[in-house]
């Protein structure tokens, strides 16, 4: 089922927010968005909670032939640290962000600071994630947050771009959905909620 593109009013946000899914990354295709409208949703993505109007994070956008750039160097990372793995899983690697059209690292820049928590800041960074993700689906695209082990590998990370310090909060893969987004159980908020009474 497509996502909403745009709210027109309350009641289609609350519907878009019912329906909201990620997409698998494993069956995206395109097209992707255009500079332009990446550049949109990014602005977008934005528009979250900054305790101290900090702007700890950036983004990496990996597109065309960038992304087979970065699973070469994914594959190469991968193969120092698994030698047993055969090509099947090199290949993998070296595909991994070739599933979508656009893939967009978010950075967290968060860093010690005499008023701002560092954790403050890496959940701001989660926010932005999550917004690029509903910027993705309010200009008609689909989109899905992966970590991975990139996300934790200190040579992967570098070998992209993040400097010393800095975290991979995410990959936001955009594109199209090839085949219908499934849904999933959801919690039961009566068993998350409790009512403080003091």
């Amino acid at each position: 089922m497509r996502q909403m593109t745009q709210f027109n009013d309350t009641s289609s946000l609350l519907a878009f927010l019912k329906s909201r899914k990620s997409a698998s990354a494993k069956a995206m295709t395109g097209p992707g968005p255009s500079d332009e409208q990446l550049k949109a949703m990014l602005s977008l993505a934005v528009r979250v909670p900054d305790h101290g109007k900090l702007a700890p994070w950036r983004f990496i956008s990996f597109t065309g032939e960038a992304r087979a750039k970065a699973g070469e160097k994914f594959a190469a990372r991968w193969k120092e640290l698994h030698p047993e793995h055969g090509e099947d899983s090199l290949a993998f690697m070296k595909g991994f962000l070739m599933r979508a059209p656009a893939v967009v690292a978010v950075v967290s820049k968060a860093a010690p600071h005499p008023k701002i928590p560092v954790w403050e800041q890496q959940m701001s960074a989660g926010a932005v994630a999550f917004n690029l993700e509903l910027a993705a689906f309010a200009h008609g695209f689909d989109a899905t947050w992966i970590t991975d082990w990139v996300a934790y590998d200190e040579v992967a990370k570098a070998a992209i771009g993040l400097a010393a310090g800095e975290q991979l909060a995410g990959l936001i893969f955009i594109g199209k959905a090839s085949a219908p987004l499934e849904d999933r159980p959801r919690p039961d908020v009566d068993q998350l909620l409790t009512a403080w009474s003091g």
